[in-house]
């Protein structure tokens, strides 16, 4: 049964906000972490990287993965975000509409980082994503059962 330390689950959540994907080895306790190739497609592994990808082939039942959230649970996260902390109309309307342009994400970024409700957002999607990644150990845990 994988369980996870509150440090622990801080650090993969902070390493997939970053875009990386983390991997926990269970029998030593570590998390080893790479850049996600969906972001990363042309970047080159390290040595080290190699070494601990073909550790996983070889004991897959050793690692836990722990990914990114897909796009459609990152917007709504933003539109629950939106419904609950932000008071200005005017803004919400604006973060509403930024996403459904092509580039959401992005958008909202920018009228978010523009804005006083900066720090609570990063603060409210760390919070989701630590949620996320104990999501995930449950359901590593179900289908160890």
């Amino acid at each position: 049964m994988l369980s996870l330390t509150e440090k622990e689950v801080d650090h993969i959540a902070a390493q997939l906000l970053k875009g990386m994907v983390c991997f926990y080895q269970i029998d030593k306790k570590k998390i080893h972490q790479m850049p996600d190739d969906e972001d990363y497609f042309n970047y080159d592994l390290t040595e080290e990287e190699e070494d601990i990808l073909d550790e996983i082939d070889a004991e897959p039942d050793n690692f836990a993965e722990f990914t990114k959230m897909e796009q459609a649970q990152e917007h709504q996260i933003m539109q629950d975000f939106i419904d609950r902390k932000v008071k200005e109309r005017n803004l919400a309307e604006e973060l509403v509409n930024s996403l459904t342009k092509p580039k959401s994400m992005t958008a909202f970024k920018f009228l978010i980082d523009e804005s006083k409700y900066k720090s609570e957002w990063n603060e409210y999607r760390k919070e989701k994503y630590r949620d996320w990644v104990k999501e995930q150990v449950d359901s590593f845990n179900y289908a160890e059962d």
